[in-house]
C-alpha cells in the first residue's frame, strides 16, 4: 500500500504544487502546505474506494487542505513577508509577462473557492469534475465562473 501510495504521489506532484501555489506566497509556506496535503492524502488513502478520478480526489483534498489552512493563517495577526522575487528586479519589461503577473495578483485577491474554481478551469476540468472536487452543483460552478471571469477583467483592468 506504501509503495502504491509514493507512485501516485510521484506521479500526480503537480497537481499538489500546483495547490500550493495558488494558496501560498513564498516558498517556506508552499513546502509546508505540500506537506500537508500528503499526510492527508495517506489518511485519507485508505479509504479512497475508486468511485471517482484519483486526481479529482486528490484536488478535493488538496484544495479543501489548502483553504482549511488559509483560515487557520488568516485568523492571526501577521504580517505579510516579502516574497525572494522582490529583491530581483527585471530590467526588461515584457508586456506579456506583466500581463500574466497582473492577472496572477487579480486572482489571488478571489475568495477560496474561487481561486479554486480559476484553477480547474485552468486545468481544463469539466464542470461536472469542479462541481465533484468541491462539493457544488454544475449550474453553481458555471454561475461563479462566469462571476469569476467579470471580476477578474475589472481586477486587471483596474492595476
Amino acid at each position: 500500500m506504501k509503495e502504491q501510495f509514493l507512485i501516485l504521489i510521484a506521479d500526480n506532484q503537480g497537481l499538489i504544487f500546483k495547490v500550493c501555489n495558488m494558496y501560498c506566497n513564498n516558498k517556506e509556506d508552499k513546502e509546508d502546505l505540500f506537506q500537508d496535503i500528503v499526510l492527508q492524502l495517506w489518511r485519507a488513502y485508505p479509504s479512497f474506494k475508486g468511485e471517482s478520478k484519483v486526481t479529482t480526489w486528490m484536488y478535493r483534498i488538496a484544495i479543501n487542505n489548502a483553504i482549511t489552512r488559509l483560515r487557520k493563517e488568516s485568523r492571526k495577526e501577521k504580517f505579510s513577508p516579502l516574497d525572494e522575487e522582490a529583491f530581483h528586479i527585471a530590467a526588461d519589461d515584457n508586456y506579456m509577462d506583466e500581463q500574466l503577473g497582473l492577472m496572477y495578483e487579480a486572482i489571488k485577491k478571489l475568495s477560496e473557492v474561487e481561486r479554486a474554481i480559476t484553477m480547474l478551469y485552468m486545468e481544463d476540468c469539466s464542470y461536472k469534475e469542479m462541481a465533484e472536487i468541491l462539493g457544488l452543483s454544475e449550474s453553481n460552478i458555471g454561475f461563479k465562473l462566469n462571476k469569476i471571469k467579470s471580476r477578474l477583467k475589472t481586477l486587471v483592468n483596474a492595476e
